[in-house]
């Protein structure tokens, strides 16, 4: 007897296309002989960037303590070393009671969200977005409600709009700085009235940092934790992309501003972390040598830097081009590119992907991915050196040109 098993229905609103159908395309496609520059994901190894030696060393030298099991909450020289962090950027009500360490960002926004909705709650969720957010809140009974982060204002949003959107089953603002996919960096006045919005409604604060030190030229981070006083603020970020470290899977959510409202929160997490028993023991011993040790990222982005001179040959190139345009990304490792008004009508964004990739063996992420309303974006990683831009860019106008 045939038998069709069907998957839970709470899937149809999970959507991670980042990883989807075109990435398995592309594999497809690399299986047959081709080879593809893939740009879709933000994986520094893939493109040459390594670990910090002292972050290695430091793991191999722990590995006789990393083979049983740790607290739920993770080693207590990873906690104490991002309580050192936070404390020296000026968050003072911070302990390691209040550090929870996980497999990634990733694990802990599921965690966070599970801890915290109930069915129908509703989250505020920035448009553009990093996918995983709006599918951890529909995976965990939530409801995604998305704030624009309009094109026309660089992508960095009005606390005005955030406010318009919250109702009686608003239970939290996820808030995404420096921001994937965009690049925006939000400045101290607008992270202030979003986190007075917070605060006059009672409303959990979600800071996804895992960017934090990744800014170019003049663009400023304001660490999230420090402007809120009067609501529960959980700050997220990790080894991943700062210190290049993405399969060591670790990352931290810290709590802190009213401590004593979160204490339930707090213990409903700590219920979950236990659950799962720990996460991932050998990486957590990088952590400490990581955030104490030297800021390698900060040559990376500097001028001259990798990271710096990748950005600036795709703005240079994007500004040189009659089909396309961008706004200067100030933070993390993405530019959000945008075709001409020319394309309405004639390619959309996952059309444009899916041709780019077939015919000219590049695979980047359609703006739609990343829950917008509009179609004619699409997001690349900075991370390949300048050459493998351009030889990308070349590749993309050729595109274009047959639909010009």
């Amino acid at each position: 007897m045939d038998q069709h098993i069907q998957t839970s229905a709470v899937l149809a609103d999970v959507r991670y296309e980042i990883r989807g159908q075109l990435a398995n395309h592309a594999m497809e496609l690399e299986k047959r002989g081709y080879e593809i520059i893939s740009l879709n994901i933000g994986n520094p190894g893939v493109f040459g960037f390594r670990t910090p030696e002292t972050m290695r060393l430091a793991m191999i030298e722990n590995l006789a303590q990393a083979e049983p099991y740790c607290h739920q909450q993770g080693i207590f020289p990873a906690r104490e070393a991002v309580v050192m962090q936070q404390q020296d950027r000026g968050v003072l009500d911070v302990t390691a009671d209040e550090v929870f360490i996980g497999n990634g960002v990733s694990e802990l926004i599921d965690l966070s969200l599970r801890a915290l909705l109930n069915p129908g709650d509703e989250v505020l969720v920035p448009s553009p977005d990093y996918p995983l957010w709006s599918a951890a809140v529909a995976l965990n009974g939530g409801k995604a409600v998305h704030y624009r982060c309009r094109r026309e204002n660089a992508f960095v949003p009005h606390a005005a709009d955030l406010e318009k959107l919250v109702s009686p089953r608003t239970r939290a603002i996820v808030i995404i700085n420096p921001n994937n996919p965009s690049g925006a960096v939000y400045d101290h006045d607008t992270l202030a009235d979003i986190v007075a919005v917070a605060e006059k409604h009672g409303l959990v604060i979600m800071g996804d940092e895992i960017y934090d030190q990744m800014v170019y030229d003049e663009a400023e981070f304001v660490p999230l934790a420090t402007l809120v006083k009067n609501t529960v603020c959980l700050t997220f970020s990790g080894l991943s992309k700062v210190y290049r470290a993405c399969g060591y899977r670790v990352g931290w959510c810290v709590f802190s501003g009213d401590i004593d409202s979160a204490r339930e929160y707090i213990h409903g997490m700590e219920l979950l972390a236990a659950l799962r028993l720990c996460s991932n023991v050998p990486g957590q011993w990088a952590v400490q040598t990581a955030l104490g040790g030297f800021q390698s990222i900060r040559d990376l982005v500097a001028p001259g830097g990798r990271l710096y001179q990748s950005r600036q040959a795709i703005v240079d190139r994007v500004a040189a081009s009659d089909n396309l345009t961008v706004h200067k990304p100030m933070g993390a490792m993405y530019a959000f590119v945008q075709l001409a008004p020319r394309f309405d009508g004639v390619l959309d964004d996952q059309a444009f992907a899916l041709e780019l990739l077939e015919k000219y063996h590049v695979l980047v992420a359609p703006g739609s991915s990343f829950n917008t309303i509009y179609t004619d974006h699409f997001r690349v990683t900075t991370l390949p050196d300048t050459d493998t831009i351009d030889v990308v860019f070349d590749r993309i106008e050729d595109c274009l040109a047959q639909h010009v």
